[in-house]
């Protein structure tokens, strides 16, 4: 038994799928499950997240940070994943993506100098760190900026 194959009892999960306000004997006639009276038995209802005029907590809790709309989300691949081509092979975002090494490039693609190398390889990516194109140069590799 696990939290994946929990399911509610049978007979205890009803459909809310029926129509209200159709007299006695449909069981929700009358008041039409609004109860007697009150703001919330009349149209008009206040929004969720009123509280009759009191400040709303959605204002009261202060607002941090913001959002640089210049920013760029760029996903880091470390040396030791392009470890799995064959010795000369070309490697470019598009490939990466093929063998399930990036699966969302963003906005571009870093090679990050985590982990050694033991192939020469063509990179070829949006930016590389001075680890990484330092270890793809020293095997006779290129590290190419697209």
């Amino acid at each position: 038994m696990d939290l994946s194959n929990l399911t509610p009892a049978a007979g205890s999960v009803h459909s809310d799928n029926f129509r209200r306000g159709r007299g006695h004997a449909s069981g929700n006639g009358k008041t039409a499950g609004k109860g007697h009276k009150g703001q919330k038995a009349r149209s008009g209802a206040p929004r969720p997240g009123f509280e009759g005029g009191q400040m709303p907590l959605y204002r009261r809790i202060p607002k941090r940070g913001f959002t640089n709309r210049n920013s760029l989300n760029i996903v880091g691949i470390n040396l030791s994943a392009l470890e799995r081509f064959e010795d000369g092979a070309e490697v470019t975002v598009e490939i990466l993506m093929e063998n399930g090494i990036v699966k969302n490039p963003r906005d571009g693609v870093k090679i990050l100098g985590n982990g050694e190398l033991t192939k020469k390889l063509n990179v070829k990516a949006n930016a590389f760190s001075e680890g990484a194109k330092a270890k793809i140069e020293a095997l006779g590799g290129t590290a190419e900026v697209i």
